[in-house]
């Protein structure tokens, strides 16, 4: 089955060089575009897309209040945020949302289907140069938050630890498990445990507790 998806962004010339780069992969199907916030919850409602590539800068709602309309649906799809990266400083907000992950405008055409892909089979867009430097930038810096992240992974396993280390490096399941000799559906298992033990709606969450907690460091 395709993975179904929705472009938000206000530029129709962005939208359409996103549209034909996707669509080339027989495995995706774009069912429907919009050029605000507001225009792209209804388009969620009315298509029911699996993934929603959505801007930050647009008219009459900006993704950042989208991404969150969108993650109180039932069924809601994973959301990607579209950043320009040094100007978009409210994106910590869109993680906090519910937003899956971050593409940067400049992504090379080869690596938006994959990243797509990636997204819909559960794993987070935790890409070095973009995720991590995010969580860096707007994460950490509040010492009472990093307290409160310590004693939330004080209450994981060793191995839940390791799985949770791991994934917010941006390794997927199957790296997961190949780095601890374990199947990727016990890897899933962990993972979802890790997400209900700290109280995260994602992997992006997950990895900024990570973070925080100063699991990263070591």
């Amino acid at each position: 089955m395709s993975v179904r998806v929705l472009l938000a962004d206000d530029e129709e010339l962005v939208r359409s060089g996103m549209s034909m780069i996707l669509q080339v992969d027989s495995d995706i199907e774009v069912v429907a575009e919009a050029a605000d916030g507001a225009e792209a919850v209804r388009m969620v409602r009315a298509h029911r897309p699996d993934v929603v590539l959505m801007d930050i800068r647009m008219p009459v709602m900006d993704g950042l209040v989208a991404t969150a309309e969108i993650a109180r649906l039932p069924d809601a799809p994973k959301v990607v945020v579209l950043t320009t990266f040094d100007l978009d400083e409210y994106v910590h907000a869109a993680l906090q949302a519910g937003a899956t992950g971050f593409l940067l405008k400049n992504t090379p055409p080869r690596e938006l289907a994959r990243a797509v892909k990636t997204v819909n089979a559960g794993d987070a867009m935790l890409a070095p140069s973009v995720t991590r430097r995010l969580i860096q930038d707007f994460v950490g810096r509040d010492t009472s938050r990093q307290v409160h992240a310590r004693n939330r992974v004080a209450e994981l396993t060793e191995r839940e630890c390791q799985v949770l280390r791991l994934l917010a490096e941006g390794q997927s399941n199957a790296d997961i498990g190949g780095c601890l000799f374990m199947s990727e559906a016990t890897v899933k298992t962990h993972v979802s445990r890790v997400l209900a033990k700290l109280g995260c709606a994602n992997r992006v969450q997950a990895a900024i507790v990570a973070h925080d907690a100063g699991l990263l460091k070591a």
